[in-house]
């Protein structure tokens, strides 16, 4: 309550904080955000096979251009929202009666009756609707927006299967990129290279099936909100995966155990600090660098991944000449 009871920040205010100092870690943390987004997109796996979709480079190059625009337009158009529902509520529900609620409060606070996702109380009793006394859990809020704004509620109905959709399709790409990944680059390669086709198959559908089950479990415990799930697996993305990835195809030097290594320290190093600054974790936010939120540790796991790659490739044997030579076929393969 002594929280929700501080004066309100400006309506839109960028970087919002009652400090500068904690304005500039609110803004330090905004555009480490960015940069764990922009290389955890870059790297993400299921993203990258959408490309062998295409029949030539040059409609892949094609594709990740249109690509790139509509994820701009949907960045661009979630701080617009946020503006937008912040609005609605500062103008039809701050201020209003108590017994004249609309209908939608009561809808949504229903939905979950152990965790409300929506909460208005009456903390100081004059039966009109404060700013302080309105709770609004995030992950609703975009659901919530359309009835928010007066529309009817079968627009929140095409907005919420338009949220299924992409999660449903955003998964598949998930499994079965980690599945296929299972299947042949550990069982196959490692555990049974004399493995039928049949059986290869029978494994990855057997693993898509266990994974399923893990991440659905995990799912249901709510560890945390989408924003800091999402932001913890683009930086976990980006710190594995970017590095070697961009450093084996612009630079010749680089080799088998520098990216394995990269891969390491990148992962270790972002999973140490989330574990470190976490406070579902273990962690807590005191022991954070920089003041930067766990969900952006990949700021600091790139930098050490691209690090290791390059140590790691300047101590150990630089790669053959048929290594070099797809590396050249990777850059003009037409």
């Amino acid at each position: 309550l002594l929280a929700r009871s501080r004066p309100p920040q400006p309506h839109a205010a960028p970087f919002p904080g009652a400090t500068e100092a904690e304005s500039n870690a609110r803004r330090n943390n905004f555009l480490a955000l960015v940069f764990c987004l922009m290389f955890g997109t870059a790297a993400l796996p299921h993203i990258l096979m959408r490309s062998y979709t295409t029949p030539s480079v040059h409609e892949a190059r094609g594709s990740v251009f249109w690509t790139l625009f509509f994820i701009l337009l949907i960045y661009l158009s979630i701080p617009a929202l946020a503006v937008l529902a912040k609005y609605d509520i500062y103008t039809s529900l701050v201020g209003s009666d108590f017994r004249s609620l609309p209908t939608w409060i009561s809808y949504w606070a229903n939905v979950d009756k152990v965790h409300p996702l929506i909460s208005v109380t009456d903390i100081n009793g004059d039966g009109l609707v404060q700013l302080a006394e309105i709770a609004i859990d995030g992950d609703v809020l975009v659901l919530a927006t359309p009835e928010i704004g007066g529309l009817p509620y079968v627009i929140s109905g095409l907005v919420a299967a338009g949220g299924l959709a992409a999660a449903l399709s955003t998964a598949d790409g998930l499994l079965l990129a980690i599945s296929n990944a299972l299947s042949h680059d550990v069982y196959y390669k490692l555990v049974d290279p004399g493995a039928s086709t049949q059986k290869r198959v029978t494994i990855s559908k057997l693993l898509l099936l266990a994974v399923a089950f893990i991440a659905a479990y995990a799912a249901s415990q709510k560890p945390a909100d989408i924003l800091s799930l999402v932001g913890a697996a683009f930086s976990l993305a980006a710190s594995t995966l970017f590095p070697p990835l961009v450093l084996g195809v612009f630079w010749k030097r680089a080799n088998g155990a520098g990216a394995i290594a990269g891969m390491l320290v990148g992962f270790l190093t972002c999973l140490y600090y989330m574990f470190r600054t976490n406070p579902a974790l273990g962690g807590r936010m005191d022991a954070a660098w920089f003041d930067i939120a766990s969900m952006s540790a990949g700021i600091f796991g790139v930098p050490a991944g691209i690090a290791a790659v390059v140590l790691v490739s300047l101590l150990t044997a630089p790669p053959s000449r048929a290594s070099n030579g797809l590396v050249d076929y990777i850059r003009a393969p037409e």
